[in-house]
């Protein structure tokens, strides 16, 4: 096995627009410490393959993997871990971009923080805004409800409702937080070793929360380092986002599927780990809640 600090992962799907600004921002930006980048392509005919082994097909740093369907992001992360050297890995979307220092300031960060069992920078979405995403608390059912009942909107700072995206903390100074998104995800090989990864029950969407619920019980920390920034397209492959949905080549299908997956990562997140935690009412509450929020989005 190689000895490099870093191994950055990079799970593919609908990838071709995103792809090469992606892995160029790395060569750009990444200056004072070795890594690798490993392509894990879950994509089936979109010029990802094509796209990546043009432009790298001779550089040693870029390891490309080609699925033989799609795996969905858990399992397809796995895959790129098991061929992977770095002290440090992180887990990074197709459709972000690095800023000079951030990769290189988050290791220092980890390496002075050996309390640290994950850590994100800041997200900044193509209107400057923070992808809440990588800033959450854990969804229990009363955060749940104050997000989607938009009260968390009206009282941000109110630590009662604010506590689905943590909206109450300053976001200018490094803090802890329950849990952050898989578009960028720094942590040390050890950790995800311990812990055995990703949770495959979950194809896409809510395994980076399990992840972190998982990393927070082994009793490590999670941090939001808004020190360091990166951008995030987001939901470029998923194509249901509405922060990409000018430049998202998915198609009808995709963006159905990632919706059934979204709301069924719900509730495997749930039974996972606060069924028997909290009341049948309660378990009863939170399932017709999903189930309705589900048919709401699915209306649209």
């Amino acid at each position: 096995m190689k000895n490099i600090d870093l191994s950055i992962i990079v799970v593919a799907f609908n990838s071709r627009e995103t792809i090469l600004g992606c892995i160029n921002s790395i060569f750009e930006t990444v200056k004072s410490h070795s890594y690798e980048i490993i392509i894990s392509d879950n994509s089936e005919d979109d010029q990802t393959e094509e796209i990546v082994k043009r432009n790298f097909g001779d550089n040693e740093k870029v390891i490309y993997i080609h699925n033989d369907k799609n795996y969905g992001f858990s399992k397809g992360n796995n895959i790129a871990v098991r061929e992977s050297s770095g002290e440090y890995i992180l887990f990074l979307n197709p459709d972000t971009k690095m800023y000079m220092n951030t990769v290189d300031g988050m290791i220092e960060f980890l390496k002075d923080h050996p309390d640290c069992g994950a850590a994100t920078c800041y997200m900044k979405l193509p209107d400057g805004k923070l992808d809440d995403a990588s800033h959450r608390g854990f969804p229990t059912p009363v955060r749940a409800l104050s997000h989607f009942s938009g009260f968390s909107k009206l009282f941000p700072k109110s630590k009662r409702f604010g506590g689905y995206n943590l909206t109450y903390l300053n976001l200018t100074k490094t803090h802890e937080i329950d849990a952050l998104a898989g578009s960028f995800m720094i942590m040390p090989r050890l950790v995800g070793d311990k812990l055995g990864w990703w949770d495959e029950d979950f194809f896409f969407y809510g395994e980076d929360i399990d992840f972190c619920y998982r990393i927070k019980e082994a009793g490590y920390k999670i941090y939001f380092v808004p020190e360091h920034e990166a951008l995030h397209m987001k939901g470029v492959s998923s194509g249901i986002k509405k922060v990409s949905k000018d430049i998202t080549k998915a198609s009808r299908k995709t963006k159905k599927l990632a919706t059934y997956h979204r709301f069924r990562a719900m509730e495997i997140f749930y039974d996972k780990h606060y069924k028997n935690k909290y009341p049948f009412v309660v378990t009863g509450l939170v399932k017709v809640g999903i189930k309705v929020k589900k048919l709401v989005t699915s209306s649209r």
